[in-house]
């Protein structure tokens, strides 16, 4: 006898009845995103390794719809930045992030990404926020495969979340322009 837990799930919110139910498309397009993002993983040292481990069978990101990394730019939804970025890496990471389409989102993993971790030195970038927006942070040194599968499932509720005209607003229009970013 399985000793598995079944919960039901209550329909969303909107106006039901037989053979009949509406909803906001931004919700049913939340959805679809939340759960088919493809990452691109952006990984330089130990906390590439964590990540590995994530994809792994015994934490299996592909049950969040995440199993098929991508690595090429134009195909990924998030960025996963691990590991200590040099300043000579700093226009390299930019350039991805911008090639990158509409929606994205940026996870960065690890203290290194994060704020330069240990390495307070003239060639490592003190944290990736400083080229690109990061939309969630990972602490960690590194950070165990839980901590990085809990920053993908806020990944998640961003994009569950997100208004589809977010990205048009003029707030984010600012944000991205005080990177340098048009």
């Amino acid at each position: 006898m399985s000793d598995r837990i079944i919960k039901t799930v209550d329909a969303p919110a909107g106006l039901e009845g037989q053979g009949f139910f509406a909803g906001k498309l931004d919700d049913f397009v939340g959805l679809a995103r939340a759960n088919s993002l493809w990452p691109l993983p952006f990984a330089t040292s130990c906390c590439g390794i964590e990540f590995m481990a994530t994809a792994g069978a015994h934490y299996d990101i592909s049950r969040f719809g995440s199993e098929r990394m991508s690595f090429s730019a134009r195909q990924a939804d998030v960025l996963m930045v691990m590991g200590t970025i040099a300043k000579k890496m700093a226009p390299v990471l930019k350039q991805v992030y911008l090639q990158m389409a509409e929606p994205r989102w940026v996870l960065s993993v690890g203290a290194c990404a994060s704020s330069g971790g240990i390495f307070d030195t003239y060639s490592v970038l003190q944290g990736i926020d400083r080229v690109i927006p990061v939309d969630v942070y990972v602490p960690g040194c590194p950070p165990r495969p839980e901590q990085i599968l809990d920053g993908f499932m806020q990944i998640q509720e961003l994009a569950k979340s997100e208004q589809r005209r977010r990205r048009e607003s003029d707030e984010y229009k600012a944000l991205l322009a005080s990177y340098g970013i048009e």
